[in-house]
Formats: C-alpha cells, structure tokens, sequence
C-alpha cells in the first residue's frame, strides 16, 4: 500500500529541517531534498564531471564556491538546477518506491517553485518572521529573492505553520497534520 505523502516547504531558516524531524517523531518515514543534493555533490560522477567542466577542478563538491557562482549569476543557476533537479526528483521518487510505513514526509525547500506540489497528497509549509529567521541563519536576501514569498505558499498549501514559539509548539503542529492525514487515509 501507497504511503500517504506529505512536502514540507517554506522560506529559508524557517525550520523545515525541524518539522521533517518531527515527523520522523510521530513515525513518518522522512527524507529531504537538500541531502539527496548533497549526495549528488558528493558521489554521482555525472554531477561532478557537469560542473568539472563547467567551473574547474576547485569547485567540485565544495558547496560554498558553487553558491558563490550561481547566487551571482541566475544563468549558472538555471544551468545547475536543470543538471540537479531531475536527478534529485528521480532519488525522492525511487525512495517514495521503498517506504513501508503509513506516512512519508519530504523537506523541499522549492517545492512550488518546481511545480512539485501535484506529486503529493499534502503540503506543509513552515514560515517565520524574516527578522527571526535571519537571526536564525544570517543575512540570506540573495537566495530568498528568487523563491515564492511564504504568504502565496501558505495560501496555497494544506498546512501551515508560523514557527516563531517553541520546538514543542512546532511538534504539537505536526502531530495534529500526522493525525488528521491518516485519519483522512483510513477513511
């Protein structure tokens, strides 16, 4: 039997990564897009030999030359996130294939963005004020420019939620979505 499936998005910082690991608490078996690109980085050679050509040697595997390039040039971004975004689809949709449990929760951070939101039976999305999440992360305008603003995501999504309280209120959220999705499942 197919799990039900749930997307988590949201802006940056905003604690997507937080709520994954709650619903891994409340049984969900979870996975996040960031780790499968980073695995891409890391060990798919057509990857690496993609960007081997494209910027050199130096700039293989190190994530933070690669996001000085292409957070400064939106055709370098567009040319690596066409080499990316298939390969991670096909991963999540391979690990979608294997899991054996009522719930499977997916963080991706560009969720509407891709126009992935048809894949999944629920969205979540995970908001926090800009002033809290830069406290969070540091100063991140330059990424956040291009992403749809969280108020068009949260109209458009099945839950959301404004993580500016405690971890408790966070997970609090997540087992009520977890309770209503597979009560709505086993209807």
């Amino acid at each position: 039997m197919r799990p039900v499936t749930v997307a988590i998005t949201g802006g940056i910082a905003a604690g997507k990564s937080e709520a994954l690991a709650a619903f891994a608490r409340h049984g969900a078996a979870t996975s996040s897009s960031d780790q499968v690109v980073r695995d891409l980085h890391e060990h798919d050679d057509e990857v690496r030999n993609a960007i081997r050509e494209r910027w050199g040697d130096d700039v293989v595997g190190d994530r933070e030359k690669i996001g000085s390039i292409v957070f400064r040039d939106a055709r370098e971004l567009e040319w690596l996130e066409q080499l990316l975004h298939p390969k991670t689809r096909a991963a999540m949709d391979r690990w979608l294939g294997t899991v054996d449990a009522p719930l499977a929760a997916v963080e991706i951070p560009l969720l509407y963005e891709t126009g992935g939101e048809s894949r999944f039976d629920a969205v979540v999305v995970v908001t926090a004020p800009p002033a809290l999440r830069e406290a969070r992360r540091g100063a991140f305008a330059d990424r956040e420019a291009r992403l749809i603003p969280d108020e068009e995501k949260m109209q458009r999504a099945d839950f959301s939620f404004v993580n500016d309280g405690s971890l408790e209120a966070l997970d609090a959220f997540v087992a009520g979505v977890v309770e209503k999705l597979l009560s709505s499942s086993a209807a």
